[in-house]
């Protein structure tokens, strides 16, 4: 007789003991007090956080011609579309959108999902089917989504090291000239917050006639002039295939979508599955999405948010946090241990009202669990003074100032599973 709740008790007492348990915190967003929240203990007191870990980092969620604009929609149009895109789930609004990301990203033709994670799966997977015989190069630091797009898709996979245009080359001189070839990358990788060389992948790939494929959700309305992402701001958006974007991040509303030439467009549009086979987004949704798009063409939003990246640095500077050095605003400490990264979150939720969520497996390798800071434009100096002077208590109290990193962690134990 199989005991299957037993199994499962078993695989999270072990989840729990390693430190990879996930937690979720109830939080009371607040238009009006952004980025300050209410929160209940577990002994139900009542609590207030400033949050550290949102995606909204132009808080397009909360502003208010946006929201007047989903407003507006959802009372003429109704919550839900109803169906998928081929059963009447297809509005003017979702047209409209469609239109305007193909437009941001210099684009013949777009297509919506529900998210981005679907978006990359439905369209990777669908490159697979329309050219069976490709090898898919993929970044070793790709998101999830993009590895299991991927697999799915059935396609021989190569991985080169990140960022490393000397390794691409290696790979792509190995396939045959007469082989359909893909290459799977980000603009700005999300935990380590590097941007890929974005131009040289270019003149590799039209050299050995590969397709390009770039994942910019964590840069589609935070860089360019237009918000069109890191292909944007470097002028190199007709270089790309195939462009995958989010409207959940920096254009703070829901739904992802791919863009590129009308016929890889209408071909993944044709056979995806998770494209057939999904409600569309509500068209409240879309077109309040559109509107934050149209209001993020002004660059005074972008501008803002980046000059609160660089002060958040120089306060982490001067209480000597380190944190992993980049370009982009993708702002990370290394911890490297999950019991450790929860314990240190825990402590700045619970006993000095900072609500940073640990990162740990599978969004990153056991072993490379870490917080990420995430400033909004929102976030006042005062805050980001007495965030950097928290992590400073914390981070010397857990990690020895006179003892390596390596060493601490050690001294911790750390439960290796699988699931």
């Amino acid at each position: 007789m199989i005991d299957y709740n037993n199994i499962l008790e078993e695989k999270i007492t072990l989840l729990k003991a390693s430190g990879q348990y996930r937690y979720f915190l109830d939080v009371n967003k607040s238009v009006q007090h952004f980025p300050r929240f209410y929160f209940e203990d577990e002994n139900g007191n009542k609590k207030l956080a400033i949050n550290w870990c949102t995606n909204d980092y132009l808080c397009m969620s909360l502003n208010e011609e946006v929201i007047s604009k989903l407003s507006f929609v959802a009372h003429r149009s109704g919550c839900g579309s109803g169906g998928t895109r081929n059963i009447s789930g297809t509005t003017n609004y979702h047209r409209d959108l469609e239109f305007t990301l193909a437009n941001l990203h210099t684009k013949e033709a777009a297509l919506l999902f529900s998210g981005a994670y679907l978006a990359n799966v439905t369209a990777i997977s669908s490159l697979g089917k329309l050219f069976p015989d490709s090898v898919f190069i993929s970044d070793e630091k790709n998101h999830a989504s993009i590895i299991e797009g991927i697999r799915v898709s059935g396609c021989k996979k190569l991985v080169f090291n990140h960022n490393d245009i000397s390794h691409l080359e290696d790979i792509l001189q190995t396939i045959p000239a007469g082989t359909p070839k893909i290459i799977f990358f980000e603009s700005i990788y999300s935990i380590c917050g590097s941007i890929a060389p974005i131009e040289e992948i270019i003149i590799l790939a039209k050299k050995h006639n590969a397709l390009t494929y770039i994942d910019e959700v964590h840069a589609v309305g935070m860089y360019g002039e237009d918000g069109g992402g890191i292909t944007s701001l470097l002028h190199l958006q007709n270089g790309i295939d195939l462009i995958n974007g989010t409207l959940a991040k920096g254009f703070g509303i829901l739904g992802g979508y791919i863009a590129g030439n009308k016929l890889m467009i209408d071909a993944i549009r044709s056979i995806g599955s998770g494209f057939i086979f999904t409600t569309s987004l509500p068209p409240a949704i879309c077109a309040a999405a559109t509107k934050s798009i149209q209001i993020l063409k002004d660059n005074k939003y972008r501008n803002n948010f980046h000059k609160n990246v660089q002060l958040l640095r120089q306060k982490l500077d001067v209480y000597q946090i380190d944190y992993i050095k980049n370009q982009s605003h993708i702002t990370t400490i290394y911890i490297g241990n999950a019991t450790l990264c929860k314990k240190i979150a825990d402590e700045l939720l619970h006993v000095y009202g900072l609500y940073l969520q640990p990162v740990n497996f599978p969004t990153v390798k056991i072993g490379d669990e870490c917080l990420r800071i995430t400033v909004t434009e929102k976030h006042k100096g005062s805050d980001m003074e007495h965030l950097a002077k928290c992590l400073q208590i914390l981070l010397n109290k857990y990690i020895s100032p006179n003892t390596s990193l390596i060493e601490t962690i050690s001294s911790h134990s750390k439960v290796i599973i699988k699931l």
